[in-house]
């Protein structure tokens, strides 16, 4: 009774209707749960490259509010639709197997093939779009790979032990010609699964004494998670979280005078100020076609209570919502001054018409300030000869290997999927400092702690300052045997499988 009941059950839910069905083709529902398989399959991955990627959704984020000048958590909205394609896939396979189990036909209804092929869509939509628009994204999933590859492949392991069922029962009812296929398809999927572990690096795969020192913490635009990006609000917020450096991006005024706003293109104050309804003849304007005066009489913080741009705003007490909703644009000197006070370094980005020149106006603006040069880090390209001879107490820090060999600095600044892990051992070996940005996921922090950065730029000094040790780590020989035993254990019950299928 139960198990005609699971089947009725089973129907209905794959094949959309509860009475015996009529008698079609093998082959045809055999295809159809290949092709289920595969979408299942894509879906999975696609889903992993979202997940992996999702460090960078600031980014994403940042292009939808280029292209549509609306500030809306687009990746956000990406992951939940991905995250129901998936689960709707691997659901409508696990049925497909379970009905396979009751020795039903798994004939799959037409409107769940519609859904397929719309979920196929979305999938390969979503590859062109990353390969089209964010390319440079694409080194992050190898690289998360030395994160999770040891453990997907005990994983994949265990899967392909359940599932040796269901293809031992299909071994021992197909014709020769096809006992041969299955045989050998099983083969090498099994000895690749079983074997990767011999091409799987992984910076973690260490003794615990050789593990390296924690990573610095440098605020980017402060801690913009507690407060609005690039507000005094959001860099003593970031004094909080130990930061040892903070990061920000500096533009010059009409009346030239250095102050800190990412965004630098026509509109450029449209996300993050009021400038709408405090300047309604402007809002197209840049930072650089306001004075000082007029840029600090805009509201800087408002947006940040209304877009919640990392979900955190419920985090805040009444009182920190009212002290972020009335924030401004900081001069250049005001952080200066916070810096000295608690020691605190200044790494920025110059964002200008004029490069040359602005830089030249900026280096003043800093030596005419308090600050010792030894706290400033500059890192713009621009006049770098003239920022050299005008300022030598300033930590010159590049973003290119050749032009920091070339100047003879110890200081590198790039994007953490730019330099390999030998390559980061191999830096700090030579003493050279690496700062690697920008870097808000737990996993990512943790791979770059087991190979050595001397420091990260994050938006999330407040989760990773509770980071007391790497996600995992796992000493080389305890990862081999752990590795050989799960295969041979594998192997024996599939065995075992084989033999009672038989």
């Amino acid at each position: 009774m139960s198990q005609n009941c699971c089947r009725v059950c089973s129907r209905g839910l794959y094949s959309c209707h509860r009475r015996n069905p009529e008698r079609r083709q093998i082959k045809h529902a055999c295809r159809w749960f290949t092709v289920l398989s595969v979408v299942s399959l894509l879906s999975l991955c696609w889903m992993y490259i979202c997940l992996v990627t999702f460090n960078d959704r600031d980014d994403v984020n940042w292009e939808g509010f280029n292209q549509l000048k609306l500030w809306v958590n687009w990746f956000m909205v990406l992951i939940i639709i991905s995250a129901v394609l998936t689960s709707y896939c691997v659901l409508l396979l696990l049925f497909a197997l379970f009905q396979v189990a009751l020795g039903e036909t798994p004939n799959l209804h037409c409107l769940h093939k519609f859904f397929l092929f719309l979920g196929v869509t979305f999938v390969v939509l979503g590859i062109t779009g990353v390969s089209l628009k964010w390319e440079e994204e694409w080194p992050t999933v190898p690289l998360s790979l030395q994160a999770t590859a040891p453990f997907l492949q005990f994983g994949a392991v265990g899967a392909l032990t359940l599932l040796s069922l269901f293809v031992f029962r299909s071994f021992h009812v197909a014709r020769k010609g096809s006992k041969l296929l299955i045989a050998v398809a099983f083969l090498v999927v099994s000895a690749a699964i079983f074997l990767c572990p011999l091409f799987i690096q992984s910076p973690c795969l260490i003794d615990r004494q050789d593990l390296p020192q924690k990573p610095e913490l440098i605020g980017h635009r402060g801690a913009p998670m507690l407060a609005p990006e690039n507000t005094m609000l959001s860099f003593n917020r970031s004094i909080e979280c130990g930061v040892t450096a903070f990061e920000t991006d500096v533009q010059l005024s009409k009346d030239r005078i250095p102050f800190l706003l990412h965004d630098h293109h026509n509109g450029s104050l449209l996300r993050t100020t009021n400038i709408k309804g405090k300047f309604p003849d402007k809002p197209s304007s840049r930072g650089a076609d306001l004075t000082l005066e007029e840029l600090q009489s805009l509201n800087a913080g408002e947006w940040f209570l209304e877009t919640d741009p990392f979900h955190t705003v419920s985090e805040l007490s009444g009182e920190e919502k009212d002290t972020a909703r009335n924030q401004t644009i900081p001069s250049l000197l005001q952080l200066l001054r916070l810096a000295e006070e608690h020691n605190i370094s200044v790494l920025f980005d110059l964002y200008t018409p004029d490069p040359k020149n602005d830089a030249v106006d900026t280096v003043d603006a800093i030596l005419n300030s308090s600050i010792n040069p030894s706290l400033v880090f500059w890192l713009p390209p621009e006049s770098r000869e003239h920022v050299n001879l005008r300022a030598p107490g300033f930590t010159q820090i590049y973003n290119n290997e050749n032009d920091m060999h070339k100047g003879g600095g110890k200081h590198l600044n790039l994007k953490y999927s730019n330099l390999s892990f030998g390559k980061i051992r191999e830096l700090r070996r030579k003493n050279i400092s690496v700062n690697l940005w920008v870097v808000n996921e737990r996993w990512l922090f943790s791979l770059l702690w087991c190979a050595g950065a001397s420091s990260v730029t994050t938006n999330s000094c407040n989760l990773l300052k509770n980071v007391h040790q790497p996600d995992w780590t796992m000493a080389p020989h305890k990862y081999r045997t752990i590795w050989i035993s799960v295969d041979v254990a594998s192997a024996v019950i599939m065995i075992i499988l084989f033999i009672f299928q038989w």
